[in-house]
């Protein structure tokens, strides 16, 4: 299983893929770790509901969109997360950016910025988020969590990959914190396994 200093020394080595075209909104997400008890551990934000928003209830990392008092997509996520959580992140904690990528339904572009939190902290949840919790890589990644789920989202119905976190949330993770998630443990040759795959 991975653990922080490998975390560490790969970000390090690597280039992120980054997108940029022109027409794309852009967003920024902080992915925040942690090492409990032999274990490399991840925070994930429940949003609230809100009919407005299109990630309206979901399993998430803080973050948002990239607005224009932010100097740079990471400072984006790093405003996002305190506002959201109560959480001011710094250079101490950064480890570096993985590839960024493009919303599957909607014309946005996300940002991912990975920190490490090496202190207990009290967080300070405001209106947009309702819970948080941190989850092990060891978890997230046990195929037994792993099936298609289906959903009626934005008009139709829609089959998608899902990882079971019901000990955490009624809802399970997906969607673009689900490939976000994918894409960074693919960088350490990780990977999630679907039983109707198998």
């Amino acid at each position: 299983m991975i653990d922080l200093q490998q975390i560490r020394a790969g970000l390090t080595q690597y280039q992120p893929q980054l997108l940029t075209q022109q027409d794309f909104r852009r967003a920024a997400v902080a992915m925040l770790l942690r090492e409990q008890t032999g274990e490399t551990e991840v925070l994930f934000i429940r949003r609230a509901e809100h009919e407005l928003d299109p990630w309206s209830g979901d399993l998430a990392f803080p973050g948002g969109c990239v607005d224009p008092r932010d100097a740079t997509p990471r400072a984006a996520a790093e405003r996002e997360t305190f506002e959201e959580i109560g959480l001011e992140l710094s250079a101490q904690h950064y480890l570096g950016r993985s590839d960024d990528l493009a919303g599957a339904y909607l014309s946005i572009h996300i940002a991912c910025f990975v920190y490490h939190l090496d202190e207990e902290v009290e967080f300070c949840l405001n209106g947009e988020v309702v819970d948080l919790f941190w989850v092990p890589f060891r978890t997230l990644l046990d195929p037994a969590r792993h099936r298609l789920h289906d959903f009626h989202y934005r008009g139709a119905g829609r089959r998608h990959p899902v990882i079971d976190l019901s000990e955490w949330s009624d809802r399970p993770l997906w969607g673009i914190t689900y490939r976000l998630l994918e894409n960074f443990l693919g960088r350490f040759e990780l990977s999630f396994r679907h039983p109707e795959y198998l």
